[in-house]
């Protein structure tokens, strides 16, 4: 019983990697590819088996891309993008397949469920941060209601970090780089103590900034405020892991885990890309010009426009990004000689704020603050095993979740002249019971179904408060909202996520499938809604997107996939084929009136598909060569805008029509004093649109979907190790990269303000070139 629990846990863990999907096992020949272990589906099993598309990278090719955190996968898998929200370096924008949640905001689902050892992370913010030790990395692509629930809409990613071995080990790594870049990561394995096994594991980094913050280089211009930091765009972070287990018997183990992790930095630099100009503000405070009148002083903001990458720049608020996150997690796994029981029990908390310049000039034209407080606790149980002589499969489960969010919103624009405090937050309760059926109906067929029932409760408070009199000065608070919790009903959704998948093996190296799954994205209340009315019999609180909470967005997606593994075994090629029916898409629209929000609406039905190529192939021992191609169409069926349909007048958010990568590792030299090896990466991504503007509109200063369109880019960067030395008995290695190493400097995500600010846009760049050089050692 103790070995079968002990292969089981391993199995679950086991990850021998060097490139993306499919990793050299041990005991593998040579002249061939191993295949990954994935517990996608809550058991372990070869990747070429699981009939879904999924990618997966072990802990070698983590390593030597220096990968740690989820804003560096999206090369690993086709029609995966990854993106960090504007103005923020821990919050994420993901998007699989073309859906994505565009706002951050607390109260806001994510269209991808992101796990970190089984444990749900619930929201955007935050999402962004350092694990310092992680076995694998698995991305599933397509809807994944059945096994993962409540938004894993588009997809899910799992994040496996490597569990106490019971052996005395570990690692040290020191990196320096430019921008002054200091990091240094360590890894400890205690030995066996008893029943218990222990591992300790964290990095700290530090950088300045990539934008000098200067004083205002406009003569005879006036700023309200003196600069307050000399630099934007820098990194002071830091993570740690502790992890113990206990064997408790022969059959049953104990798996105990905290993470903490703490960011102090600076934001990056809200670039001024443009604004329009006119000749002279004809009133006080008037918005919507690029000339402002504050204190009887002139503010030209297009002086400061720059459509082209700044490394120099001023600005007059107080930006700051701070994020601190700590969980636990315990995970008791019994071994029932045919089924396993699994139950996972998790805490986790977040406190997150952020203070930004959203004009990029000295002028104090926009300055707001979120200050956010979260906690959620969640319980999950699964039952996995075999029955009927082993053909049939069988995953049965029980979810529940809760959680309390809270952001407090103080925003100043004009110099004052408009004073919001913007506060929301939202309880949210939900329980899940699911399953999954694998029967093999031959040898070679297999008929997979599953299905998941959700039940989810949502409450939201508001409260908003305006101080201005533009015309004489004076500042009087009006409170335009305070609703409190249980001020308006709770929004209640019921969810049924069916799945099934009809796989066949068509020999030992072939297998095809079809697949069909339904996803969904919770409902639930807009809590920076503006939209304030007055009070009627259908919403006494006059609060019209708070009385009429946003549906939960659903997909049903029909997916066909062949996975193959051909020239006795030195070429593996997957290719997968999708199309989607999106329904009630909860669309989120920037609109800069009032204090900075965005309205919600279930407005749209789209249809989006496309192709997925993976490939890696060796084509000789010492060469890996690993490759993705994804191509994206995404058409709405329907958009409706003040009643009218406007479907082929609105962009389609962070779905580009092509992306690509391209991986090599090389191992130039090996001999018994080490090894040399070269990595080169390669990603591109199409054009862009990052939010469904209008794509014709009536004035240069309307939201136009092609002012926030990025170009697209291409990334490539360089690795070379020297590695497997020894000095002084210890495993040693030295390595020098860079990072964008063509200089790729087109924006990749924006803000733009509208025409209440003038067509005011903001762009955010990609990291400019960068270097480094590191040392490591294993003991």
């Amino acid at each position: 019983m103790r070995n079968a629990l002990v292969k089981s846990l391993l199995l679950s863990a086991a990850c021998v990697g060097a490139s993306p999907a499919f990793a050299q096992e041990e005991g593998t020949s040579s002249d061939g590819l191993g295949e990954i272990i994935v517990t996608a589906q809550k058991r372990a099993e070869n990747i070429q088996d699981v009939p879904i598309a999924i990618s997966a990278v072990g802990s070698e090719y983590l390593e030597s891309r220096g990968i740690s955190s989820i804003d560096s996968l999206g090369t690993i898998a086709p029609n995966v993008k990854i993106e960090r929200a504007p103005s923020s370096k821990t919050i994420t924008q993901i998007a699989i397949r073309g859906s994505v949640t565009i706002n951050p905001a607390i109260t806001w689902e994510p269209a991808v469920g992101l796990y970190l050892d089984g444990v749900y992370i619930a929201k955007a913010q935050g999402s962004i941060f350092d694990i310092a030790d992680l076995e694998r990395v698995e991305v599933l692509r397509g809807p994944q209601g059945t096994l993962y629930g409540r938004n894993a809409l588009a997809g899910a990613i799992n994040l496996i970090t490597k569990k106490p071995s019971g052996e005395a080990g570990g690692s040290m790594e020191l990196t320096y780089g430019s921008y002054d870049y200091k990091k240094i990561k360590g890894v400890i394995d205690l030995p066996r103590m008893g029943i218990f096994s222990a591992k300790l594991s964290g990095q700290y980094v530090k950088r300045d900034g990539l934008v000098d913050i200067v004083p205002n280089p406009v003569a005879g211009v006036v700023t309200a405020l003196p600069n307050v930091v000399n630099q934007t765009d820098t990194i002071d972070s830091g993570s740690f892991m502790a992890q113990v287990r206990a064997e408790l018997s022969d059959s049953v183990a104990l798996d105990y885990t905290y993470d903490y992790n703490k960011q102090k930095q600076r934001p990056p630099f809200a670039q001024l890309l443009r604004v329009n100009r006119t000749r002279r503000p004809p009133r006080h405070f008037r918005s919507g010009l690029a000339e402002l009148c504050i204190g009887g002083a002139f503010f030209p903001l297009h002086l400061y426009a720059n459509p082209k990458r700044q490394g120099v720049a001023s600005i007059d608020g107080g930006v700051y990004e701070r994020s601190r996150a700590y969980g636990h997690a315990l995970t008791l796994t019994a071994d029932l000689g045919s089924a396993t029981l699994k139950s996972i029990t998790a805490y986790r908390d977040l406190a997150w704020s952020d203070g930004l310049d959203l004009d990029g000039s000295p002028t104090p034209v926009a300055y707001t603050q979120r200050i956010t407080d979260y906690h959620a606790l969640s319980q999950e149980l699964q039952l996995t095993g075999t029955a009927l002589s082993d053909r049939l499969n069988y995953v049965l489960g029980a979810f529940y979740f809760k959680e309390k969010a809270e952001t407090l919103g103080p925003q100043v624009f004009f110099g004052g002249g408009a004073d919001f405090q913007s506060d929301y937050g939202s309880h949210t309760r939900a329980f899940a019971l699911y399953t999954q059926l694998d029967y093999k109906l031959t040898d070679a067929l297999k008929l997979s179904v599953g299905g998941r029932y959700t039940h989810e409760a949502k409450d939201v408070r508001r409260f908003l408060r305006v101080n201005f009199d533009a015309a004489n000065g004076i500042f009087s608070p009006l409170v335009v909202a305070n609703i409190p919790y249980g001020g308006v009903p709770d929004a209640k959704y019921n969810n049924f996520s069916p799945a099934a998948t009809l796989s066949y093996a068509a020999s030992e190296d072939v297998n095809v499938y079809a697949r069909f799954a339904r996803g969904f994205k919770s409902g639930g209340f807009n809590g920076e809604t503006n939209d304030f009315g007055a009070p009627t019999a259908a919403c006494p609180t006059g609060a019209l997107e708070l009385c009429d909470p946003y549906n939960p967005e659903k997909v049903d997606s029909y997916e066909l996939g062949i996975k193959t593994k051909l020239a006795d075994g030195r070429l593996i090629l997957n290719v997968a084929a999708f199309r989607d029916q999106h329904k009630d898409i909860q669309l989120s629209i920037f609109r800069a009136t009032g204090a900075a929000s965005s309205i919600v609406r279930n407005a749209a039905s789209a249809r989006i598909q496309g192709l997925e190529f993976e490939a890696i192939a060796r084509p000789v021992d010492a060469l890996t060569v690993n490759a993705t191609l994804a191509l994206l169409d995404a058409k709405y069926n329907k958009y409706l805008d003040a009643g009218l349909d406007v479907s082929n007048n609105r962009a389609f958010p962070h779905t580009p029509k092509r992306s690509a990568s391209l991986g090599v590792d090389w191992a130039v030299f090996k001999g018994d004093w080490g090894k040399f090896n070269l990595y080169g990466d390669v990603n591109y991504v199409s054009a862009y649109f990052t939010f469904p503007y209008p794509l014709v509109t009536p004035t240069p200063s309307d939201q136009n979907a092609y002012t926030t369109r990025s170009k697209g880019r291409t990334i490539v960067n360089l690795r070379a190790a020297l590695s497997d030395f020894e000095i002084g008995g210890v495993k040693t290695e030295i390595a020098a990269f860079v990072r964008n190493l063509t200089k790729e400097d087109n924006p990749s995500n924006f803000i733009d303000f509208g025409p209440g600010f003038g067509g005011l846009t903001l762009g955010y760049f990609p990291d400019p070139r960068t270097w480094g050089i590191s040392a490591a050692v294993r003991f």
